[in-house]
């Protein structure tokens, strides 16, 4: 007869079993659930149904291993690719590369809830725009589908601002055009493409911004400290 104190073999076997399928043995803590998970669970629920925090080392090791994505996984068309952007292209929009996307980095850290998924669409609907305004000359904003979305959209086009009214100060005039600002904007949403896994919850891309804008960095960087940190997708 088993004391008070003792468990029987059903309930240690429960108390062993992962937190998520409750079958397999759990041997590893995940952070997302706040428990201990099977291998199995973490690598198929990763940045799937669990929102994995970026310290996370069973994250950040799988980040290490995977094999970037092909060709084959994107849509022609959501890479825009009737926008051609040179190398030169972006050697003497650097600076606008870089604001835009602190930008995008600032609009993350604003709502920690933001994922790749967020950020790419609001790009995509910004090239969208851009593109009907240097083709055709009228001002459309594509439709955005969240909150968040417009957060980062908004984010941008203050960067915009600041970046025209920056020009102003110092040339008397704003040289941005609208087809530099398509391209930027296409490079940017090649780059997050690039970036991302694409599973469902990924900040792999999110978390690239930040390695390049620390949370004490500037927002405005001096034409010395501007560096090519973004890598041309």
């Amino acid at each position: 007869m088993l004391g008070p104190g003792c468990n029987n073999g059903e309930e240690e076997n429960h108390d062993l079993s992962c937190a998520i399928c409750e079958i397999r043995k759990e041997k590893r803590f995940c952070p997302a659930v706040h428990g201990r998970i099977c291998p199995q669970c973490c690598g198929e629920q990763r940045e799937v149904t669990l929102d994995c925090p970026s310290d996370c080392p069973y994250l950040q090791q799988s980040r290490e291993h995977e094999k970037a994505r092909s060709a084959d996984e994107f849509d022609a068309a959501s890479l825009f690719l009737q926008v051609e952007i040179s190398d030169q292209f972006t050697y003497q929009h650097e600076h606008l590369l870089m604001g835009l996307s602190y930008a995008l980095a600032k609009a993350a850290r604003t709502d920690r809830a933001l994922n790749d998924r967020d950020l790419i669409a609001a790009l995509s609907a910004m090239c969208t725009s851009y593109e009907r305004l240097v083709n055709s000359g009228l001002h459309y904003e594509q439709p955005l589908t969240s909150t968040a979305q417009h957060a980062v959209a908004e984010q941008v086009e203050e960067m915009v601002k600041q970046f025209r009214a920056a020009e102003r100060k110092q040339l008397g005039y704003s040289n941005l055009r609208d087809f530099d600002m398509l391209k930027a904007l296409v490079f940017l949403l090649r780059l997050s493409q690039g970036r991302t896994s694409g599973r469902p919850k990924s900040h792999a891309f999110i978390d690239f911004l930040y390695t390049q804008f620390p949370e004490t960095e500037s927002a405005v960087l001096a034409p010395q400290e501007a560096g090519s940190r973004l890598i041309v997708p």
